[in-house]
């Protein structure tokens, strides 16, 4: 298998996009993903998208996109693994381009959510979890997250003011990232009186509702180093699954998917949690971001929000996460959020990420997790030069 570099990334703002539909915010983060490669078109496309079918009324992406980046004729498919869809195609498309079938892909996430209503959105969000098990009994998909942070809560006697660092940080970070939903900081004080959306998650402890495009260009390591971009590696690619049903967990708060993608990721690259310098976790509820940081290896069971607390997941701490702003404050486009993700930590080794830059920074990791954790892909990257 060949070692396979990021040579492009490109984005649009995250927000309520109402002058935009899917083929155009794909199309823009595409032309600006191969424009900053420096190429013309790539041989194959990988788009990620969850709500398409539900929310627009279009499926068939891979072609549609393609057609308007202007690249019809080239291979074109679509990716679907719920919030994870992201990290799916991305894997998608380093094994296509290892395996020698392709030489250049690109990976285009895309989402169109703000012109439904909230009801129909929470309905199309809702079909990740168990819909005979869960939906079918009313559980939104806050709900459940709500299920699993109250649970947190009294196993591991964490009061809910504990939590607030995560949206703090992601907040703070996503006031110097000009492609950011929400760039306004927040206090402490905002966060406790914040209202209510399904106890205990609150307003700051639930990502939005968003529109958004993130693409990344994939190739060869040899082909990277004739065109002269900075090297950043794919060292490891891995994915997990669990049981979408909570009820079915061996354990609650165990949320095992995070555990083995990222054990596996850190076995193909050879290095431990320690090693890692920068994290872009998949913070779209706090509960989220403090099970990663324990599942990854980065806290003791019921410690991940010490971590909040004490200033380590800042850019200046000792294991940064959500630099850009994160899925609360940078934004959660579902289907998109894998790729952002990626461009995010991209930007931070490339040492692009201008005031939110965490210095020195040459190996990093993003996780992108589907569903309350049924599905979880992690990708570790360095730069070598």
């Amino acid at each position: 298998m060949r070692e396979i570099a990021v040579i492009g990334i490109g984005q649009t703002p995250i927000g309520e996009l109402w002058d935009q539909g899917l083929r155009d915010l794909g199309a823009e983060s595409l032309r600006a993903a191969a424009a900053d490669a420096g190429i013309e078109r790539p041989d194959a496309l990988f788009v990620s998208n969850m709500l398409a079918t539900r929310l627009s009324d279009q499926a068939h992406l891979g072609a549609l996109l393609a057609d308007y980046a202007g690249w019809r004729g080239i291979e074109a498919t679509t990716v679907e693994a719920a919030c994870a869809s992201g990290g799916a195609a991305f894997q998608a498309a380093l094994r296509a381009v290892a395996s020698g079938m392709i030489e250049v892909a690109a990976v285009c996430g895309v989402e169109k959510m703000t012109e439904a209503t909230t009801g129909t959105v929470t309905s199309a969000l809702a079909t990740a979890s168990d819909a005979d098990y869960e939906v079918s009994q009313g559980a939104s998909f806050v709900a459940l997250n709500a299920l699993v942070m109250q649970r947190y809560m009294y196993e591991y006697n964490v009061p809910h003011e504990a939590f607030a660092g995560f949206s703090i940080n992601a907040h703070c970070n996503a006031v110097n990232n000009p492609n950011a939903m929400y760039r306004k900081a927040i206090t402490e004080q905002q966060y406790k009186r914040a209202p209510m959306i399904s106890d205990p998650i609150n307003l700051y402890d639930s990502s939005p509702i968003c529109d958004g495009s993130a693409s990344l260009i994939l190739a060869p390591l040899e082909m990277a180093r004739e065109l002269g971009k900075p090297l950043i590696v794919i060292r490891a690619s891995a994915s997990a699954t669990d049981s979408l049903s909570l009820a079915d967990r061996r354990t609650l708060l165990g949320l095992d998917a995070i555990k083995l993608s990222a054990d596996k990721a850190y076995a193909q690259a050879k290095i431990k949690p320690q090693d890692i310098q920068v994290f872009e976790a998949h913070d779209a509820f706090s509960i989220m971001a403090a099970l990663s940081l324990e599942g990854c290896g980065f806290a003791e069971a019921g410690k991940g929000t010490h971590l909040a607390l004490d200033g380590a997941i800042s850019p200046t701490g000792r294991i940064p996460i959500s630099t850009m702003g994160g899925l609360k404050g940078r934004g959660h486009p579902v289907g998109a959020t894998g790729a952002y993700e990626l461009v995010d930590l991209v930007t931070q080794l490339r040492g692009e990420a201008g005031t939110n830059q965490v210095q020195g920074a040459t190996l990093g990791m993003a996780q992108n997790i589907g569903g309350t954790a049924a599905t979880v892909v992690t990708h570790i990257l360095e730069r070598i030069g």
